[in-house]
């Protein structure tokens, strides 16, 4: 289904990169949101798990594994197609992961889907998950989570070929001003 009125934007980046901070300042604004991990942790706890790191990447790999490489995009998917039936034409997608979700949604949603990667170095990252409020990480759990997300799900493809990217090296107020500017340059806010 073509909607050439609807814009998506797929934030795609490694853990603590920032992607969760631009998708809230986007939210913030209005704009609705689907969110890839939120199918994971909807299925841990429908597991009756705790949603500890080792629960989430259990379950991404194990639903992976059960229902197909595009499990969590056939459902990411059905909510975008849901908000754009629901007359929604600006649609932020949080969390991007892997190689097959990339390919799976520039097939699905053609000139509709731009996707912007969030770049931080790895010290930064990684400093910023010991220090999150909800789900915090110690430096060998994030180190883990990179490989697990490089190696089990891929997301070095989506990240190298994003069509937008935004170095996230400074501050909140920097982020904003560079989400700001790439959307603009997207014709997101028209």
């Amino acid at each position: 289904m073509n909607n050439p009125n609807a814009k998506i934007i797929a934030f795609v980046g490694m853990p603590g990169a920032g992607k969760s901070s631009a998708v809230d300042y986007l939210t913030k604004k209005g704009y609705p949101k689907v969110y890839f991990g939120g199918v994971i942790l909807q299925a841990v706890k429908d597991s009756g798990l705790e949603p500890t790191q080792a629960n989430e990447r259990m379950m991404r790999e194990k639903l992976r594994q059960e229902e197909g490489p595009d499990v969590i995009v056939k459902r990411i998917s059905r909510q975008l197609h849901d908000l754009i039936n629901a007359g929604q034409r600006r649609i932020i997608a949080d969390g991007l992961y892997s190689w097959t979700e990339y390919k799976y949604l520039k097939h699905e949603f053609p000139g509709e889907m731009s996707i912007v990667a969030i770049l931080a170095p790895r010290h930064l990252r990684h400093h910023r998950l010991s220090n999150r409020p909800v789900r915090p990480l110690q430096p060998n759990e994030s180190l883990e989570r990179d490989w697990a997300e490089i190696e089990n799900l891929e997301k070095g493809g989506p990240i190298a070929i994003a069509d937008h990217y935004i170095i996230n090296d400074g501050d909140l107020n920097n982020l904003y001003t560079q989400v700001d500017k790439e959307l603009n340059s997207l014709h997101f806010y028209n």
